[in-house]
């Protein structure tokens, strides 16, 4: 039971993985691709190191493995955001077909265009 639960999540985790890295190269900005990619990647190696886990069945395995998935969900939106944040600042082009502006900083410049 414990081989095919391993299977079962390294498999997941590599789709996961698969999907980040079409994500990047598929996606048309910056923005789309950081989404996709920390989305797909932080769900692909937290299931390949919660087969480790399975695989190794022993409680420092297992609770090692949680403190890495716990450290990995509570960082990398954080990173994201950030990364986001900052190009938003430099003002890297958005794809054409982006509808909605929902920053603050895009509020202030219709308020200052208006005027």
């Amino acid at each position: 039971m414990n081989d095919i639960l391993t299977i079962f999540l390294l498999i997941t985790g590599t789709a996961f993985a698969l999907l980040a890295s079409i994500a990047i190269v598929r996606m048309p900005d910056l923005y789309t691709r950081m989404h996709g990619a920390t989305k797909c990647a932080t769900l692909g190696v937290g299931c390949t190191i919660l087969a480790a886990a399975v695989r190794f069945a022993n409680m420092e395995t297992a609770t090692v493995a949680v403190l890495i998935i716990g450290f990995l969900f509570l960082t990398a939106p954080v990173a994201a955001h950030m990364i986001g944040q900052a190009a938003h600042r430099q003002q890297v082009p958005k794809w054409s077909g982006t509808v909605v502006d929902e920053s603050p900083a895009a509020d202030a410049n219709e308020e200052t265009r208006s005027s």
